[in-house]
């Protein structure tokens, strides 16, 4: 009886070590799934030579748990982006592992991709997500070794769209959250993100909200025009160059954040182009140092 009543506690010991290297999916609903149609029988997960999945039906989070010996118990979901048409974990990935050095638990959000197909409205997917996700971490916070005063998000290009709807859109709860459980991340870092739903970037938009959306719409998704006192903290960069993603999206979200008298750091590259992960490729330059430094500065 003693070995067996030990088994569990081992398990799980062993499951926070290995997570990250085995991409172990936590489920981030418990029950169905919702705002979901029955997916058709060729509609599979898939995933790539290059790390990127398309066709997510079962929203999860991939666990990268920092070491008990460096852990701070902050932990960051980070948004893969992918125009809203595919997922591309491997700037995630990289930017989990760095953060784990710092000892900041790191969970990529596997999150859906808006589709007519799988979902009643493709619209509010991401979100729900986005909110269930941060639901689910705050709720196993005290698992996991993790303050859910310090639960923070990090989106990039179109994953930085989810995380500034989660973050400026906080009274617009679109899933089930009888337990009261906060949605609002302590903080937000964006790269590269898109804000502005202008005809600039036309795919992303098409995806989530279609070809033709009523202004009502575009104003509701076009996050820089939600950012109030209440929008957490916020970190980004983005370079001059992106010619996927324009710079004047993460420029009229810093505008706003300054005009709501919100905490704010802004990092514009030279060039880097759109994409990347850890370092700008042209320069060398390592943004990260500078996220670290300004987690440290407000007490994350």
């Amino acid at each position: 009886m003693k070995f067996i009543s030990f088994l569990p506690v081992l398990m799980f010991s062993i499951y926070l070590q290995d997570a990250a290297a085995q991409r172990v999916s936590i489920p981030i609903y418990e029950g169905a799934v919702p705002n979901a149609r029955n997916a058709p029988v060729d509609y599979e997960e898939q995933t790539d030579d290059d790390g990127r999945v398309t066709r997510v039906t079962q929203p999860a989070l991939i666990p990268f748990f920092a070491g008990k010996e460096k852990a701070a118990g902050t932990a960051i979901l980070i948004f893969p982006g992918g125009g809203y048409r595919l997922l591309a974990l491997a700037a995630g990935e990289e930017i989990a592992k760095a953060l784990n050095e710092e000892g900041i638990t790191a969970f990529i959000v596997k999150y859906r991709l808006p589709n007519d197909t799988i979902m009643v409205d493709k619209s509010i997917g991401p979100l729900q997500d986005a909110q269930a996700a941060i639901r689910t971490v705050r709720k196993r916070a005290a698992e996991w070794g993790i303050n859910p005063e310090k639960v923070g998000m990090m989106g990039l290009s179109a994953g930085g769209h989810v995380v500034s709807m989660a973050g400026t859109q906080g009274g617009r709860t679109v899933i089930d959250n009888q337990e009261k459980i906060s949605l609002r991340p302590d903080f937000m870092a964006l790269l590269y993100p898109v804000i502005i739903y202008d005809p600039a970037i036309p795919r992303t938009r098409e995806n989530l909200i279609g070809k033709n959306p009523s202004q009502q719409l575009l104003d509701l998704y076009s996050t820089d025009g939600h950012v109030t006192a209440a929008t957490p903290p916020s970190f980004m960069v983005h370079a001059a160059d992106d010619d996927v993603i324009p710079v004047k999206n993460t420029l009229s979200f810093f505008d706003a954040l300054l005009r709501n008298d919100v905490k704010a750091e802004m990092h514009i590259l030279q060039s880097g182009g759109h994409g990347f992960a850890l370092t700008d490729s042209n320069s060398k330059d390592n943004w990260f140092k500078f996220f670290r430094s300004w987690l440290t500065e407000n007490g994350f």
